[in-house]
């Protein structure tokens, strides 16, 4: 009992990260799905370290289910993972997908599969159907249940999911986000010196945002965090030291 415990107690202890080309990944699998499929599954691939998951991508697999039985394309997952690990060899599997906001019965015979496939996968379900007036995005990891010597079971416990990007990303769905508001989904692509502008307005925003914090601080308004402190020093000690002519020389060699 104690050991599954120790297993519980590590297991819950995991943190999940997911990129949003993740996200994209799986609604667009979920679109183009069979006819009568109700949903998609697939394989999590990214990193696992000091209990941190990270996942950064991922890709369907063909599978059949009924109310009685489920079918997984194994050998096409495999694979499929070998065809993405000749790419980034980075890139584990850490666990598998499925969208829909429940896991059902056919989800423990999945996991168990994923089970051999790497210790601890993760269990992620993405709600299409959008009941929740948003992309409800959860992670779980199964825990071991039970009397040692007696019925043994599984549970699908919750864990912490943070949306998290690389800058690239970024870019790209700031520039996806503008083609949604255009009637001709067209987006043209910025020059560099309309990208450092946008940068400074966005830059002269967060600023005003600090400088009214620190000013209601010094009025006693609020009381002082340590840690937002430490972090705007430090920030402070990362901006370089250059005269206004540098600066503008730095400007005019990178933009073009």
């Amino acid at each position: 009992m104690a050991s599954l415990f120790l297993f519980s107690k590590m297991a819950l202890n995991l943190s999940v990260s997911v990129h949003p080309v993740v996200l994209l990944t799986i609604v667009d699998s979920y679109e183009r799905r069979n006819e009568h499929a109700q949903r998609v599954i697939g394989t999590l691939l990214g990193t696992m370290d000091k209990g941190k998951v990270e996942i950064t991508n991922c890709f369907s697999v063909p599978h059949n289910e009924s109310d009685v039985e489920v079918a997984v394309e194994l050998d096409f997952a495999k694979d499929m993972y070998e065809l993405y690990h000749k790419v980034n060899l980075t890139e584990t599997i850490v666990g598998w997908f499925a969208t829909g906001p429940e896991i059902t019965e056919h989800s423990v015979l999945i996991h168990e599969y994923y089970s051999r496939e790497c210790p601890n996968p993760l269990h992620l379900t993405v709600d299409t159907s959008l009941s929740n007036f948003g992309l409800d995005v959860k992670a779980y990891i199964s825990v071991p249940m039970g009397v040692p010597g007696k019925t043994s079971g599984t549970m699908f416990a919750s864990l912490p999911v943070a949306i998290t990007s690389y800058e690239p990303e970024t870019v790209g769905i700031t520039a996806s986000l503008k083609g949604g508001v255009n009637p001709q989904k067209v987006v043209d692509c910025p020059s560099d010196l309309q990208q450092v502008a946008a940068a400074s307005k966005r830059m002269q925003e967060m600023l005003d945002v600090v400088m009214d914090y620190v000013d209601r601080i010094l009025e006693e308004k609020i009381p002082p965090n340590k840690e937002i402190g430490r972090h705007l020093l430090s920030l402070a000690h990362s901006i370089p030291k250059m005269s206004p002519e540098e600066f503008e020389e730095m400007l005019n060699t990178n933009v073009k």
